[in-house]
């Protein structure tokens, strides 16, 4: 139901809500002991939310599909490899187009783990291999808590940028260990968890929200969005539109030329390609603590909206050619 409602809305809903959350910190931001008790309020709910990630990530999901090695391999290649590269060579435009922090909202864009939710979603109507999208994009999610926060130091402090140094160690005790705690009670919380899904679900965007709003009202009180003109947003879209259509057409061309089915290449398409809001939020407000987050992130809201409207549109357009019958020579 949620695969088919994703094809056919223009919209996601959710991204409506962050928008609205961002006009709410335009016209209301926090300040002073606000602000203090909202950021320490989003730590927590990030532990949270992590803490629900590890409780519902089963560990026969896990293993089913581990043994498909090279397409895992493929798409862990084409997130954490691939999709950096291609930052930093849009080192030699992006800067003089959108301002340096903006640029390195792009990078770090590129080094975020792929999405899971959204990336099942699409595999699923272009009637890709479920089980290994399953797969995939858990580990990339998992992979991401330990591998973006080392490209982030890697990358941006050879390019200039605001990395944290002490945000490993945070990293691991806000994000990590809930995750691993959540791992060691499923077996107890696992099923309650599953048959309240729904009402969880209010925890995950609710904690993503209230980052949006920190990071924005921390933006309006610095001051940094009387620089941005609805111009360089529009120049910020076509950057995060040309990144995706590079990786889409790299994903799908190699992919149908090394010899993976039609179903392994709709994986790779889709897994590959798209990149985590709900990973990257949390993860930035401890990256650049220091920095202008509410810049950092706008890339990655942007290519997020992008990633869902031209996936679905791909999904549904596979989806068709999948249901054409063959056309046999006379």
């Amino acid at each position: 139901m949620f695969s088919r409602l994703l094809a056919s809305s223009r919209v996601d809903p959710f991204l409506l809500m962050i928008l609205t959350t961002v006009a709410i910190a335009g016209v209301l931001p926090s300040h002073g002991v606000a602000l203090t008790f909202f950021s320490w309020a989003s730590k927590v709910a990030i532990g949270l939310l992590f803490f629900l990630y590890g409780a519902r990530l089963s560990s026969s999901e896990i293993l089913h599909g581990v043994r498909h090695w090279r397409l895992q391999g493929f798409i862990l290649a084409t997130t954490f490899i691939a999709f950096p590269v291609l930052g930093l060579l849009f080192r030699s435009f992006v800067p003089a187009l959108l301002g340096e922090p903006l640029y390195l909202g792009v990078l770090y864009l590129c080094v975020l783990p792929s999405t899971v939710q959204s990336a099942i979603a699409l595999v699923s109507v272009a009637r890709g291999n479920i089980p290994a999208a399953v797969v995939a994009a858990s580990a990339s999610s998992l992979l991401g808590i330990f591998i973006t926060p080392l490209l982030v130091g890697v990358l941006m402090s050879t390019q200039g940028g605001g990395f944290n140094g002490s945000a490993v160690g945070e990293i691991f005790v806000m994000l990590l260990l809930p995750f691993l705690a959540g791992q060691i009670l499923r077996r107890w919380i696992g099923a309650w968890i599953k048959e309240h899904g729904k009402p969880l679900k209010v925890v995950d965007r609710g904690s993503i929200l209230l980052v949006v709003y920190v990071a924005f009202s921390k933006g309006m009180n610095e001051g940094i969005w009387s620089s941005l003109s609805v111009g360089r947003l529009a120049l910020l879209a076509l950057v995060c539109l040309l990144l995706l259509g590079i990786v889409f057409g790299l994903t799908w061309v190699i992919s149908q030329r090394t010899g993976f089915s039609r179903a392994d290449g709709v994986t790779i398409l889709f897994c590959g390609s798209t990149k985590s809001l709900a990973t990257g939020l949390p993860m930035a407000t401890v990256l650049f603590a220091d920095q202008p987050v509410g810049l950092v992130v706008l890339p990655l809201m942007l290519y997020h909206q992008l990633q869902l409207l031209i996936g679905a549109m791909i999904a549904t357009r596979l989806d068709k050619r999948a249901e054409e019958p063959a056309v046999v020579p006379v």
